[in-house]
């Protein structure tokens, strides 16, 4: 399922869950009311601020992830087109000869780093396979790069340097896009949320009806934040995106005359 539609979904949820165990925690306070009015309450307030104090903090603590790991994938996609610029720059002290072939597979290899890095979330299948092509480019891409060199010696280290770094950051892109908050957190978080909206439930009953702008206000804030750190994880096709960042790597291709 596509990241974006799983992220809505896992909202719309995790909102109607709540409300739900509200409604649920408010008709057991009421039942219990019934019975035992003088001990209904007895003992709540120290059991709500542990269960809300630990969903704030695994709210805080996930979405800081998220929002590192976004920042940190937006970083390397400059960093990237930094590496491959340069490498690009550094083919003029090639012999004449030896740089048309090079040049056109720098071109193909960006094209290739472009359409992996925009469907790693949406189809992973051919972000794959344009990663594989990308890992043959660079192959191919080394290979001509040291018989050149060979030629002469003296432009080996400058620009065989500069061609690592360009593999490098591409592995590390490659382990970036893959590495998420594991799904228990997300697990966590569920479970932590429903039980609060069950407790929060639970604290307003004392009339007909429940309090259902806080509920509602409650589970609102809850799904949306949730949804916010989902998205940060895949940023490819929800409404968080690194489109903008890409454009480092758009611009580079077209300058590549």
């Amino acid at each position: 399922m596509d990241p974006g539609l799983r992220g809505v979904l896992m909202a719309i949820s995790l909102f109607f869950g709540m409300v739900g165990m509200a409604e649920v925690g408010r008709r057991v306070a009421t039942y219990r009311a019934r019975g035992d009015p003088e001990r209904v309450r007895s003992g709540m307030g120290v059991v709500e601020g542990a269960a809300f104090g630990l969903l704030g903090l695994i709210l805080a603590f996930t979405f800081s992830g998220a929002a590192n790991r976004f920042d940190l994938r937006r970083q390397q996609i400059v960093q990237e087109a930094n590496a491959i610029g340069t490498a690009w720059l550094r083919l003029d002290i090639l012999a004449p000869d030896d740089q048309p072939q090079l040049r056109e597979t720098f071109r193909s290899y960006v094209d290739a780093r472009l359409t992996a890095s925009r469907e790693v979330d949406a189809h992973y299948g051919q972000a794959l396979a344009a990663m594989q092509r990308a890992s043959d480019l660079q192959g191919e891409i080394w290979r001509r790069s040291r018989a050149a060199c060979e030629r002469d010696a003296r432009t080996c280290l400058l620009l065989l340097s500069s061609i690592n770094e360009m593999l490098d950051i591409a592995t590390s892109r490659t382990m970036a896009a893959r590495t998420h908050a594991p799904s228990i957190v997300f697990g966590l978080l569920f479970a932590v949320a429903l039980l609060s909206a069950t407790l929060a439930g639970y604290a307003m009953a004392g009339g007909t009806s429940g309090p259902w702008l806080h509920t509602i206000s409650f589970a609102l804030l809850t799904a949306l934040t949730t949804y916010v750190i989902y998205d940060l994880e895949y940023p490819r096709t929800g409404l968080i995106r690194l489109d903008a960042a890409d454009q480092a790597l758009v611009e580079l291709r077209a300058s590549m005359h």
